[in-house]
């Protein structure tokens, strides 16, 4: 593929041989067509290499990026947005599936809504056999036009899978890289959230994939966790408190960075206090797939019908 793609998606990946191909089936085969596909291999030891390889052959999107040693999870994550060339960007899992008009309706939503920054879909949790594990509920503020009450939202209220949005490349390209300390990622999309509003397409189009190896449950810990995130966080120099204590550094350094006026900038301040003093709220912290699992008939839909089941289509 030689011409600008409209639309980029980054697909770090280490030794993810059990999921990949499946995941490739559900992005190759979506119904919005003008994107690159760009995979970055963070020197996988499985069957990761040869999956990318016959893919790549096969549909010229896709762009394939061995590196040669294991970087970290939060390190690939911020390579291979450098590495593209869209003017909106997403991040994919290897392992989530996504249904066919995912990418369509994220891309239309952003295109109807110039102030919007970022769009993303309901969500459900399913398990390693594609089974709906947990329907989950959209409740952040992330649309209200307040950049103050957006970012209260995401302080207390469970948060979603925003970060696997459809977002706009260059608001991405003005806020600080993802880090690696506990829970960075939320403190990387709070600071999205404080550039502009974000749209949540009110139908079930994405699937995040929860089983034994995902990063979550393969590093139960929070050290270790961070450790997978960069491998430079192993070591007495990067104690507990430290990745705990640059968690909340994350949320005032975004404060400092954001374009926000004097009031909304301390009116952020102050839900950061509150947020601060009270911990949050019971459940804040809770992960979507650790929550009680619920009848998958209550969502009146099938995921095989909303998958596409195909490989790529391009020669």
């Amino acid at each position: 593929m030689t011409a600008r793609p409209r639309l980029s998606i980054g697909l770090p990946v280490y030794n993810g041989e059990e999921y990949l191909a499946e995941s490739l089936d559900a992005l190759l085969g979506q119904t919005y067509e003008e994107f690159e596909l760009v995979i970055s291999d963070n020197a996988s030891t499985d069957g990761t290499q040869d999956i990318c390889r016959r893919y790549a052959e096969k549909d010229s999107r896709i762009r394939y990026i061995r590196l040669p040693r294991n970087i970290g999870a939060a390190p690939n994550h911020n390579f291979v947005f450098t590495e593209c060339r869209g003017e909106l960007f997403k991040w994919a899992s290897h392992d989530d599936l996504y249904a066919r008009d995912l990418l369509r309706r994220c891309v239309e939503a952003l295109d109807e809504r110039p102030d919007v920054i970022l769009a993303h879909a309901d969500q459900a949790v399913i398990d390693g056999d594609g089974q709906v594990k947990v329907p989950y509920e959209y409740t952040l503020a992330t649309a209200s036009p307040h950049a103050p009450e957006r970012f209260r939202s995401m302080l207390f209220e469970p948060g979603g899978d925003d970060f696997y949005g459809v977002m706009r490349a260059d608001v991405l390209r003005r806020v600080k890289p993802h880090d690696s300390y506990h829970h960075a990622d939320r403190t990387f999309v709070s600071e999205i959230g404080l550039h502009g509003p974000f749209h949540q397409v009110p139908e079930l189009l994405y699937f995040r994939r929860d089983h034994p190896t995902r990063a979550e449950r393969a590093n139960p810990s929070k050290r270790s966790r961070c450790v997978n995130l960069d491998p430079r966080r192993a070591g007495p120099l990067h104690p507990t408190p430290r990745l705990l204590a640059e968690y909340v550094w994350g949320f005032v350094s975004a404060i400092r960075r954001a374009p926000l006026s004097t009031a909304d900038r301390r009116a952020c301040y102050g839900h950061l206090a509150a947020w601060a003093t009270s911990r949050a709220r019971p459940g804040a912290g809770e992960r979507v797939e650790d929550r009680t699992p619920v009848d998958p008939a209550r969502l009146g839909v099938s995921v095989d019908d909303l998958v596409a089941g195909r490989e790529g289509r391009r020669a």
